[in-house]
């Protein structure tokens, strides 16, 4: 089965529920305390969707930034903590588990160095984060005839990488292989 996500991209949902099957085997614990994922990409693009994938899977990205009317759009609730999501490539093949640890609400504004880092995208500076942000809300807003401002609700989400094996624990003194539940 295959789903269409907000850029009318395939999503392999039924490649998503095995890979869900495997890790509740291997983790019932984590799953029965937060049974619910979601089948997701990063980015608006298959390219950048890929290039984000790699950040995750070799350890520099642990946080990811969402404006949360983009999961209104999409008729989904905001994640919680304990939830998990399945990141797909850019082809809607999905390659890992990511267990969120860690959200706020909060403006443009309030993303500080800490976060800027542990989202691993550009220089990971904070001024990398706002400038390339910027353009990826205004560019995405204006493809869904809004405007974006500074003033816009953002989840700001940090995560553990928890499944597969071979890829969970990438970030040198990290908890991820250590703590998935």
């Amino acid at each position: 089965m295959k789903a269409e996500d907000v850029n009318n991209r395939s999503l392999d949902l039924e490649a998503a529920a095995r890979m869900w099957a495997e890790y509740s085997t291997a983790y019932p614990d984590a799953v029965n305390l937060c049974p619910e994922y979601s089948v997701e990409r990063f980015g608006d693009s298959a390219v950048l969707a890929d290039a984000l994938l790699h950040e995750v899977i070799h350890g520099h990205k642990r946080a990811t930034s969402t404006l949360a009317r983009e999961f209104m759009d999409d008729g989904m609730a905001l994640p919680r903590v304990g939830s998990h999501w399945i990141a797909c490539d850019g082809d809607g093949n999905p390659k890992v588990v990511l267990k969120s640890v860690e959200l706020r609400l909060g403006t443009f504004a309030s993303a500080d160095a800490d976060f800027a880092r542990d989202e691993g995208e550009g220089d990971r500076s904070l001024e990398s984060w706002r400038t390339e942000h910027r353009k990826y809300w205004l560019r995405g807003e204006a493809a869904r005839g809004r405007t974006w401002s500074e003033d816009c609700a953002i989840v700001f989400e940090r995560f553990l990488l928890v499944w597969p094996p071979e890829h969970a624990g990438k970030t040198p003194g990290s908890q991820d292989a250590a703590y998935p539940v």
